[in-house]
């Protein structure tokens, strides 16, 4: 955990890391994005591993750790609100395999958060897998989904796919393609996420979506 203490904290940006990373990597960036009233909280995989096989392997393959960690996600929002710092001023932020952790998290629950930012990542599942779209379920939710043209990691389609379920579902969604990258995160970035960050500090709560 970093920056102000969860009971007083303004705001809050869960970040969730890649695999084979740490939760201190993540907090790295979280220093990065976010201003000193907002708390950072990044939750440690065991192992360093969210699920054991690709991202895009068949769904059965990744459970029971997948369930397990969409699980884990819900026990840290939950901790956040315990703390007084409402769903929607929480931003869902992650790197890699957090990242499509992160996205999944954002289709499957339909939360209402204040933003989710995926950095090189996409939903999960193989080819031909199909989503929650119903239309209106994500209104208001604001996405940033940035990935570079060729990651090793994240195929592009896959990048261009998920944003469209997003969309689908009624997210303000951002999406940035980023020529000749690779798998890392870039200026750009940390500014895309910095000012969603902040906007989590401005005006009245947002009236978004439905919890479920």
């Amino acid at each position: 955990m970093g920056g102000a203490p969860l009971a007083t904290g303004r705001a809050a940006v869960v970040l969730l890391h890649g695999r084979g990373a740490s939760a201190e990597d993540m907090l790295e960036l979280g220093r990065a994005i976010a201003s000193p009233e907002m708390t950072l909280v990044a939750p440690q995989a065991a192992g360093h591993t969210w699920y054991p096989n690709r991202f895009l392997a068949p769904l059965d393959s990744n459970e029971p750790w997948l369930g397990s960690a969409l699980e884990a996600v819900d026990d840290v929002i939950a901790q956040v609100e315990a703390a007084g710092v409402p769903r929607q001023r929480l931003l869902l932020t992650g790197f890699s395999q957090g990242a499509c952790l992160a996205l999944e998290h954002a289709v499957r629950r339909a939360w209402r958060l204040g933003g989710v930012a995926g950095l090189s990542g996409g939903l999960i599942g193989p080819p031909g897998t199909r989503w929650p779209e119903e239309p209106g379920r994500l209104v208001g939710l604001p996405v940033f989904v940035g990935c570079s043209d060729v990651d090793d990691h994240i195929p592009v389609e896959r990048v261009h796919e998920s944003a469209r379920v997003l969309r689908a579902g009624g997210a303000s969604v951002t999406e940035a393609i980023y020529p000749g990258l690779g798998h890392t995160v870039n200026t750009d970035e940390v500014r895309q996420v910095r000012e969603m960050a902040a906007a989590l500090l401005s005006g009245e709560l947002p009236a978004q979506g439905r919890d479920r």
